[in-house]
This record gives structure tokens, sequence and C-alpha cells, in this order.
């Protein structure tokens, strides 16, 4: 039996995602799409789990897609990946995870990858990284959110000047931009990102997953929906156990240990 192209480790509270095709430079074939959607769907619905960490095994993150193989899976209506019981790593299709993701990423880092890091929420980049949204020079399209995603993190001009030259850039462009919030020695991107997934973690998650929902109803629906959400949440989470332990543990100066209830 063939090594899974997708690694999932439980780490306390973590769920790390690892792509693991490094003898391809990671390249994404669909059997590896599928499970990253099939680990993505896991994440989604354990509860005990608190933040995902996407990272890959080797010196690069991702080739992008693997053409010869996804090429022939395009139906009528586009590139189908989510078996039933995944999610849609990217997130293009109406359905969101509730909880947070932080990538790590290294060397190359194409197409996908850069729609991932737009799809996530915090990302460490490698000073080895090196990125490109290269899909108009294989005579296709980015059709994994950056056409949505890359101008609204990076601004309209940032964006065109990279998705529509296919041109690749570099960590320190990439951290100006803001498509990555922090920069690393290549090796150290894993441990970094877990130590930023574990201090989330460490937070009341029903009130990371709140934050995290009311910040996106911002962005897709605008101020005015995210602003009529936020009296009803805040009553919301006041009843929760979660909130009764932070006010103790204010109190008491202690460090609290939030149950999710």
């Amino acid at each position: 039996m063939s090594e899974s192209k997708i690694l999932t480790e439980r780490r306390g509270q973590l769920f790390l995602i690892g792509f693991n095709r490094p003898e391809k430079r990671n390249a994404a074939d669909y059997e590896l799409l599928t499970q990253l959607s099939l680990a993505y769907g896991e994440f989604e619905r354990d509860a005990e789990l608190r933040v995902a960490v996407v990272y890959a095994v080797g010196d690069h993150f991702t080739g992008g897609l693997d053409l010869a193989d996804v090429v022939p899976h395009v139906g009528p209506d586009g590139l189908d990946v989510v078996p039933e019981g995944g999610i849609n790593p990217w997130q293009v299709d109406g359905v969101q995870l509730s909880k947070p993701v932080v990538m790590a990423v290294q060397g190359t880092c194409l197409t996908l990858g850069i729609e991932l890091m737009l799809a996530s929420d915090i990302v460490v980049a490698a000073d080895s990284a090196t990125f490109g949204q290269v899909e108009v020079a294989r005579g296709i399209l980015p059709f994994g959110g950056a056409t949505i995603r890359f101008a609204r993190a990076a601004g309209w001009g940032n964006a065109m000047r990279w998705i529509l030259t296919g041109d690749t850039f570099d960590a320190s462009e990439a951290l100006r931009m803001g498509l990555v919030q922090e920069i690393v020695p290549h090796g150290q991107q894993l441990e970094r990102a877990v130590a930023l997934a574990e201090r989330i973690a460490a937070r009341a998650p029903l009130a990371v997953q709140a934050t995290l929902a009311n910040a996106r109803l911002a962005v897709r629906e605008g101020d005015e929906a995210a602003e009529n959400a936020l009296g009803p949440e805040l009553v919301r989470l006041m009843q929760s156990e979660d909130a009764r332990i932070g006010v103790e543990a204010f109190l008491t100066r202690s460090e609290p240990r939030f149950v999710g209830r």
C-alpha cells in the first residue's frame, strides 16, 4: 500500500496536516487533493481539535497542480476534489471552516499553495520561500480563490502585478503585501507555526470561533451584517462556561483552562 500523500497528526488540541509528496516537490495530484479535503473535514468535525497547522514535508511546500494527473478529472463544472466527509480546503464552494488554520511554508510555493494561504488565517514563511500564481502561464486561471482573496489581502495593484504576469516573488515581498505574517529561517517554519497555533488553542475556543466568524462575516457581507451580530454573540458567549472560567482566572490571576462549553 502506498504511503499517504497527506499526513495527519493529533498533537494535543492541534491537528497537523502535511503535504507528503516531497519527491515531486509536493505537487498536488488528484489523490493528494481528495486526501487534503478529507483531512479538513476531519479537523472541522472533531470538537477536541481547536487549530489546524498545514505544512509540507521536504524542502518545498508545493510545486502546484500535477496537471497531467488532475486535468482528466475536470468536468463540466470544474474540478471536484471533495469526497463525502471532506471540506474544500480553499473554501470556495460556500462551506467555511469554523476553526482557525495556521500555515508553515518553505521553498517553492505555487498556485494552490498561495490560495491555501489566502484561505487560512496566519502564515509563517521560511526565508527560502518563493511564491508564484502562475496559472496564466499554463493557459488557465486561478480557481482556488486567488481572484477573490489576493486583492483583498494585498491590494488591487499588488495582486494584479503577480497574478496577471505569473512572475515569482520572494518571502519579503509576500510579507510586504500581507500574504505572510512572519518570516523565519528555513527549517524553523513549522516549529513557529505550531507555537502560534498553541497560543490560539490555549484561548477560549468558542470565543476564537466567534471572533473568526464575525471577521469573516464583515468581509463577506459587509460591516452592517457583522455589527448586527456582535451583540447577540456577546450575550451567547457570556453565558458560556468558558466566560465564567475566564472571569475567575482574571480575578485569581491564574491561567485559565478553557473547556469549549
